[in-house]
């Protein structure tokens, strides 16, 4: 008698088979098996019609076996269609964790995660530079470099040159009587200042200038809105209208409004409005008594539209000069609201509970935050010291300086019509004139990249454990071009990670406000890196810790030109010739001495009306 183990039939053969498949408990095997029980019922009911009712005790058995077999499948598909409910609903769970946590996380935080969980490739320009960084960064402490038989220290956390320390600001005092000006002057004198914060900052600070030049009132200063920045923002909302007057008062007479009898005057009208285009690009304050001068006396008042950077600096005598750097190193002090926020932002960078430093009081003054309100995010620890990195890799910077950062035809057409929106006479230019981006890297005209900001600092010897503020932190490219900079420092955080969404939603859509963040946190950082001499940011803040640092806050300055030329010998340059080349590089700008001819006070303000320099003998010179 056959039974349902025998080899003798094709169904047996298939009915073993669907056994087989049914024990390995895999996708395969419930498919075979489902497959063969449909022709296991078709053979058994043809035996049936044609055996007849002496076969029916046969064919009973059989079904019976197939009817077992049938349930072990179905319990297997059970077992499967379980456990995948289950992965989905666990993979449900992470995915809304996930989702939980990416709307808390802020600013690079965010960027640095979505680089992980994306697996987006990197934008890498310089690979081989970047593999023998990554090494050198893991290795406590950073080796020297080594130069013949000695080896070459630099000084990461402080200034190299105690010279720096003789330097002490004196724009502080009235170069004149202590008296206000007469109010029968010439006229008033109006000013919208283009551009972003620090733009407008030196508009400001150079019309106080013009005003005193001119024996002129100054109204307080309009700030323009930008395409570019996109901020409403005016003088009251981002520095303190009353100190500024009063602080500035016994040098220039500054009123919040036109008197009305001129309010209703068309200004453009009547010829009293000056553009960039009617006045040279840093031009001689002679050029503003010629032009300008009889303009006001006749109309009694002018407006200066637009106001980038038209004043020189080497021909403004020092009376002038001293009010340049009060307006910008004294009167212009940040509205209490920024000035609590930033205070809280430094605070938790530092990890401390108490402010300390001059640099502090200059910034906060009274509205230094409570130490009790930061003593939770103190207690977390962490380090007690940090570098701002301002890494101006923007869009706008990107796209004004006619560079290529690797991105292809892609990255071609998508700056030009960065360019065509935003630089439209650029754009119009660039239709009749060739630029080469070769050319333009080997000038020094290009913004450093994330990668090649890292490279350097990996060179000075910082090493992977470096806590870094990054400043700017809108970069183009976004994720892969940052991942080489994260690979070398993960510990990069911007004031979204800092500041909850709460405490940064008064600034939020308001540029100029987020940047007076960035100023503060670079201000007040222990060493500052400058990615971008162009910068107006890189500019203030560089001269802001000169004139209020005591020769205590070094700031990192890379010389472009000079550092396109190391890199473009990647190929054979060995890791300590890198090293050797940027740190010399570096340490050549720390070097102390009074403001070269040509360069801004704003950025260098030693020099005569700004700073004193103090002799051995205890007398002081400037």
């Amino acid at each position: 008698m056959e039974g349902p183990c025998s080899s003798s039939s094709s169904s047996s053969a298939a009915a073993a088979a669907a056994v087989q498949g049914c024990r390995g408990g895999g996708e395969v095997g419930i498919r075979v098996g489902a497959t063969n029980i449909g022709r296991l019922r078709g053979a058994a009911a043809a035996a049936a019609r044609q055996q007849g009712k002496q076969h029916g005790a046969r064919g009973a058995g059989v079904t019976s076996w197939h009817l077992r077999v049938f349930a072990a499948g179905v319990g297997v598909m059970g077992c499967v269609l379980l456990a995948a409910s289950l992965a989905m609903s666990a993979l449900h769970q992470v995915q809304f964790r996930n989702a939980a946590i990416s709307r808390n996380f802020r600013g690079l935080q965010e960027l640095k995660q979505n680089i992980v969980r994306r697996e987006q490739p990197e934008q890498i320009m310089h690979g081989r530079l970047l593999q023998m960084a990554t090494s050198a960064v893991t290795k406590f402490p950073f080796p020297p470099v080594q130069n013949g038989s000695e080896s070459e220290d630099f000084a990461l956390w402080e200034e190299p040159y105690k010279q720096a320390r003789k330097w002490t600001p004196c724009a502080a005092k009235h170069s004149l009587a202590d008296e206000e000006p007469d109010e029968n002057n010439n006229g008033f004198i109006l000013i919208s200042a283009n551009g972003g914060l620090n733009q407008q900052r030196v508009g400001v600070c150079n019309a106080v200038v013009v005003a005193a030049l001119l024996n002129a009132t100054l109204v307080l200063p309009r700030f323009l809105y930008s395409s570019v920045w996109k901020d409403t923002s005016q003088f009251g909302d981002i520095y303190q209208e009353d100190y500024f007057v009063n602080y500035m008062k016994n040098d220039v007479r500054i009123v919040k409004e036109l008197p009305p009898h001129l309010q209703s005057l068309d200004l453009e009208a009547i010829g009293s409005q000056v553009t960039d285009m009617d006045i040279s690009k840093e031009a001689e304050p002679s050029e503003f008594v010629k032009s300008v001068l009889p303009i006001l006396q006749q109309n009694k008042v002018v407006h200066f539209l637009g106001f980038g950077n038209r004043l020189g600096f080497d021909s403004v005598p020092v009376h002038l000069q001293r009010l340049r750097c009060r307006c910008n190193f004294h009167a212009l002090k940040f509205v209490p609201e920024l000035q609590r926020a930033g205070s809280l932002l430094v605070q938790r960078l530092r990890k401390v509970s108490a402010m300390q430093t001059e640099m502090d009081k200059q910034l906060f003054g009274s509205n230094m935050l409570d130490p009790g309100l930061a003593e939770n995010h103190a207690a977390a620890g962490g380090p007690n010291r940090y570098l701002a990195l301002h890494m101006r890799f923007e869009e706008d910077m990107v796209a004004y300086s006619l560079c290529e950062f690797g991105g292809g035809e892609e990255e071609r057409r998508e700056l030009q019509a960065y360019r065509e929106t935003h630089f439209p006479m650029l754009a119009s230019r660039l239709r009749n004139a060739t630029v080469s981006p070769e050319e333009q890297r080997s000038l020094g005209r290009c913004p450093l990249t994330p990668e090649e900001s890292g490279l350097i600092l990996s060179a000075l010897g910082y090493d992977r454990r470096t806590f870094i503020y990054v400043a700017g932190s809108q970069i183009y490219g976004g994720a892969p071009r940052l991942r080489p900079l994260t690979r070398l420092y993960p510990n990069l955080v911007t004031k979204e990670d800092i500041l909850t969404a709460d405490e940064l939603a008064p600034f939020k859509n308001f540029s100029s406000r987020l940047a007076a963040l960035d100023f503060i946190a670079c201000a007040s950082a222990d060493v500052f890196a400058v990615t971008d001499s162009g910068s107006q940011l890189s500019s203030l803040v560089s001269g802001f810790r000169i004139y209020h640092g005591r020769g205590r806050a070094p700031t990192l300055h890379p010389n472009r030109k000079r550092y396109a030329q190391v890199l473009s010998e990647e190929g054979s340059i060995a890791w300590g010739g890198f090293q050797r080349r940027v740190r010399q590089m570096v340490e050549e700008y720390k070097r102390v001495s009074p403001r070269p001819r040509g360069r801004s006070v704003y950025r260098q303000p030693r020099t005569p009306g700004c700073m004193c320099r103090a002799g051995g003998d205890g007398s002081v010179d400037f």
